[in-house]
C-alpha cells in the first residue's frame, strides 16, 4: 500500500513553524552569546588561578559534560520549583543551554589559550604589558583562530541540541511541530517540513560563522624567518 505524501495541511502552520524556528534563532542567539561570556571567563579561571580556586570551575565543568542536556533541563524546570525557584519553559531552556554550553566553551577556550606557546606571554610582560593587555593583544586572535572550528561547531551542536526543550514544553520548532503533527497526522510531512528547516538555520549560522571568520582574521601575521632581519619582518595583508 503506497503512501502519498501531502504538504498542503502542514504548511497551512507554516507562521506556527516560522514563529518556532524564530524562538530557536533567539535561544541560539542568547545562548552562543552569554555561553561564551561564561565559558570565557570560566576558562580564565582555569588557566589563572590556583587549584584550590578553580576547583569549583572544574567541578561545574564535568559535572554539565557527563551529564545530558535533557536531565539538565528536568532539573532546571520541575526539579527547581521545588525549592522556590520557578521560571517559563523558555526561561528555563534559555538557562539550562547557556550554562550546558558554557562548560564546554570552557574547555575549548582553555585549550586555545593553552595552545600559545608560553614565550609570546612572557615577552608582552617583559614590554611591560598588564596581563589583560597580553591576553587582549597577544593571545586572544591566535588563540580564538586556533579553536574557531570547534568553536562554532560546538555552537551548531547546541542550536540542534535545543529541540530537546520541546520535552519541558519550549515553544521552540520541534515543539511546534509536535503540535502541528497532532492536529493533521501527517507526521512524516511534519517531520521532513520540519528537517528542511533546521537545515536553512544551521547553512544560515555556518555562513554567519564564515563571515565573522573573515572579519576577525582577515589579517595574517606572516612567521618571522631566522634569515630575514627583524626590522625586514612585517605584517602581510
Amino acid at each position: 500500500m503506497g503512501y502519498e505524501l501531502h504538504f498542503n495541511s502542514v504548511l497551512a502552520y507554516a507562521p506556527d513553524l516560522l514563529a518556532g524556528a524564530l524562538l530557536t534563532l533567539k535561544l541560539a542567539a542568547g545562548t552562543i552569546f552569554f555561553g561564551m561570556i561564561l565559558g570565557t571567563l570560566c576558562a580564565l579561571v582555569r588557566v589563572e588561578a590556583p587549584f584550590w580556586l578553580s576547583l569549583p570551575v572544574r567541578t561545574y565543568v564535568a559535572v554539565i559534560r557527563n551529564t545530558p542536556l535533557l536531565v539538565q533541563l528536568f532539573i532546571a524546570f520541575f526539579g527547581l520549583p521545588l525549592i522556590g525557584i520557578k521560571a517559563s519553559a523558555n526561561t528555563a531552556a534559555l538557562v539550562t543551554m547557556i550554562i550546558h554550553l558554557g562548560a564546554y566553551v570552557t574547555e575549548i577556550v582553555r585549550a586555545g589559550i593553552q595552545s600559545i606557546p608560553k614565550t609570546q606571554f612572557e615577552a608582552g610582560l617583559a614590554l611591560s604589558l598588564s596581563r589583560w593587555q597580553v591576553y587582549r593583544y597577544i593571545i586572544a586572535v591566535p588563540a580564538l583562530q586556533t579553536i574557531y572550528p570547534a568553536l562554532t561547531g560546538q555552537f551548531t551542536l547546541i542550536v540542534l541540541g535545543s529541540s530537546v526543550a520541546s520535552a519541558i514544553s519550549a515553544s521552540e520548532l520541534t515543539s511546534v511541530a509536535g503540535v502541528v503533527e497532532s492536529h493533521t497526522f501527517r507526521s512524516l510531512e511534519t517531520y521532513l517540513v520540519v528537517t528542511v528547516i533546521y537545515i536553512c538555520i544551521t547553512v544560515f549560522l555556518r555562513l554567519a560563522y564564515y563571515a565573522i571568520g573573515r572579519l576577525i582574521f582577515r589579517r595574517k601575521v606572516a612567521a618571522p624567518s631566522m634569515a630575514t632581519p627583524l626590522s625586514l619582518q612585517k605584517v602581510v595583508p
